[in-house]
């Protein structure tokens, strides 16, 4: 993946609350991505179709969909998020704080 393509995803990046994206969930659009990788590196991955390296998140649970219990968790505690949309997919990973 080239540096622009990158910098692309990264612009589209924002904070957003839960509330914005819970009709998403609602569709099963919502994919967590772990604390531990790259936001943008996985919006990538997704975007250009990399099968092998997305299986391989998804395989040892570093990208899944959001559960209904952390869906609630979140609605409740008026969660913000890191979000980037990756059609059809919407991407978000927990605000380090």
């Amino acid at each position: 993946m080239n540096d622009d393509t990158l910098d692309n995803i990264h612009q589209q990046t924002s904070k957003i609350s839960w509330r914005e994206l819970a009709r998403f969930f609602a569709g099963g659009k919502v994919l967590l991505v772990d604390k531990n990788l790259s936001l943008v590196e996985v919006a990538a991955a997704v975007s250009s179709d990399n099968t092998q390296v997305v299986s391989q998140w998804v395989n040892a649970n570093q990208l899944a969909a959001v559960s209904d219990e952390q869906a609630i968790d979140w609605q409740q505690k008026d969660e913000f998020l890191w979000a980037v949309v990756t059609a059809p997919w919407v991407l978000v990973q927990l605000i380090n704080r």
